[in-house]
């Protein structure tokens, strides 16, 4: 039940936090995947990973780059583009915000620190 959950918080938050994975330059999925990890969202495979980057990309939110690798399969690249640095800052005050309200809440009732 607790992954279930986890999982329905994720999907409304995971376009942004891989506009978030971009902000410092170009990365490809497995780097993006693993980064989000590495901030503690678990391990985000490439069946959800990749529809995301495919719609952020048809969004013009992130530019994709197919590079050849002289070693192992080439590797697509994203990089944001200006409108998606503007949908991050927009939606990541929008996420700021809908997070306090229910940190805020939460401590009404007595459930967070």
């Amino acid at each position: 039940m607790a992954s279930d959950r986890r999982s329905s918080w994720l999907k409304g938050v995971l376009d942004l936090l891989v506009l978030s994975c971009l902000t410092d330059g170009e990365s490809y999925g497995y780097e993006i995947a693993k980064a989000l990890a590495e901030a503690g969202l678990g391990e985000i495979k490439g069946g959800t990973l990749y529809p995301v980057l495919n719609r952020l990309e048809q969004a013009g939110l992130v530019e994709a780059e197919f590079r050849a690798s002289e070693r192992g399969p080439g590797r697509r690249y994203y990089r944001l583009t200006d409108p998606g640095r503007i949908r991050l800052a927009d939606e990541g005050a929008a996420w700021t915000e809908f997070h306090r309200a229910v940190r805020t809440q939460l401590h009404a009732g007595g459930t967070a620190p």
